[in-house]
């Protein structure tokens, strides 16, 4: 079950790969300066994927206007994060979660990722969108359970836009 609005958001440290290598980012970095959208999303390198990222890069001028930083949670390894996110031009910071602790913390875990398909897709994430406040509590919670659903960006600019 997700972590619901309200609730304190559980702290963690994930790899992000840079040009200069990985580097760890922190959430509570942001606390006291801004508010955090953290989008969850199953795997590199698919088309849902892709358009969600892209389609927030695009747009990261405006989510900085209102006060937020914005990243990308995989469960994909920071190399091939960064090598889909070279392919496809994605300019949000894109953090793995390899061993999906944060993914299952925050509640948004498949316990079977494409069953059907019987490939052991344990603990990928589901598409979701968390907005964390400047204090570290929960402010906007969206979980689909439904791979191909976008999170409403718009629904999700006018909370950040409240709590800027």
């Amino acid at each position: 079950m997700p972590l619901a609005v309200g609730t304190k958001a559980p702290d963690f440290t994930l790899p992000t790969k840079t040009a200069d290598g990985p580097r760890p980012v922190r959430l509570s970095e942001n606390l006291g300066n801004k508010n955090t959208l953290l989008l969850f999303f199953p795997m590199v390198f698919t088309g849902t994927c892709t358009t969600e990222m892209c389609t927030v890069g695009n747009g990261l001028r405006e989510y900085a206007d209102l006060n937020a930083e914005v990243y990308g949670i995989s469960g994909d390894n920071p190399f091939s994060q960064e090598a889909w996110a070279q392919k496809e031009k994605i300019t949000v910071t894109l953090l793995s979660d390899y061993e999906h602790k944060v993914t299952k913390e925050y509640g948004v875990a498949y316990d079977s990722f494409l069953p059907q398909l019987n490939l052991g897709f344990e603990g990928v994430a589901k598409r979701s969108a968390f907005i964390v406040d400047k204090n570290g509590v929960i402010q906007y919670v969206e979980v689909h359970e439904d791979a191909r659903e976008l999170p409403d960006f718009e629904k999700i600019k006018a909370k950040l836009a409240e709590l800027k």
